[in-house]
């Protein structure tokens, strides 16, 4: 007394522990699968961003997930269903969130360019409210992100510039670019959304043009983040956005062969 293992005893009290062991380890190897390889994953994403960097982010999660549902829209109307959660991943531009459990990965960064008609005839150096006297100004619509954006950097700078038409989608605005009767900012996601026009116009970075007296435009530049919920689908927000910086880099490629865009116009963020 007290009562103590014998020898075997012992060794069977080692050996057990370790099988122990092992099936805590399986069981939690089994529940981490289960997480990763969810049944539905629900993505959001501007159509910009939907047309041309979306086919590739989800070949890329095909096998690792179940189902895969893509919404494409405006980015109001999408931040509002993140929020009340209805997508899972959003891949959005701005401050998507201002909720501390909402975690943002930086994705890629593209600058506006300024689309007009390929054969207008453009007197340099001038600026885009004397580019507007004699070519109406096109715009996205005020409902949506990139067009506020749009209006906000024009009149930052005091530039008075009527916005004859309003667009929700690239397609429209670029057809009435490239038949001559208007001129727009835009950016490379768009251009390529829409390159049967985008081929067809004439595409200047904002560099190129300034008002008499003054320096020329500032860049201007859309930020694209994936938002997530802190702590919610392990690791995929991260290998989603790897996804998506390989898809922007061959993006990169692609315009420039197809549109001669400078590299720069679009450049993947870490």
């Amino acid at each position: 007394r007290p009562a103590r293992a014998t020898t075997s005893g012992q060794r069977l009290y080692e050996h057990a522990l370790a099988l122990l062991a092992q099936a805590d380890q399986m069981a939690e190897s089994i529940r981490a699968l289960s997480r990763a390889k969810r049944a539905l994953v629900r993505l959001g994403c501007v159509d910009s961003f939907a047309a041309t960097i979306g086919p590739q982010l989800v070949r890329g999660l095909i096998g690792r997930l179940h189902r895969v549902r893509m919404c494409s829209g405006l980015t109001p109307d999408l931040l509002a269903q993140f929020q009340n959660h209805q997508i899972d991943l959003l891949m959005a531009t701005g401050d998507a969130s201002n909720d501390a459990a909402v975690a943002r990965l930086p994705l890629f960064t593209e600058h506006y360019l300024v689309a007009l008609p390929r054969d207008f005839p453009l007197r340099r150096p001038g600026g885009l409210q004397e580019l507007a006297r004699s070519l109406p100004f096109m715009n996205y619509s005020l409902r949506s992100t990139i067009g506020r954006q749009i209006d906000g950097y024009l009149r930052a700078r005091h530039t008075d510039i009527e916005q004859a038409y309003e667009f929700d989608a690239t397609d429209p605005l670029l057809g009435l670019v490239r038949e001559g009767l208007g001129f727009a900012l835009t950016t490379p996601l768009c251009l390529w959304q829409s390159r049967h026009h985008a081929t067809a116009v004439r595409l200047l970075p904002l560099s190129d043009f300034h008002d008499p007296g003054r320096p020329p435009y500032p860049p201007l530049t859309r930020r694209f983040h994936l938002v997530h919920r802190s702590g919610e689908m392990g690791a995929l927000p991260q290998e989603a956005a790897d996804l998506v910086r390989t898809a922007v880099r061959q993006l990169q490629r692609d315009i420039r062969a197809t549109l001669g865009l400078a590299p720069d116009v679009l450049a993947v963020d870490s």
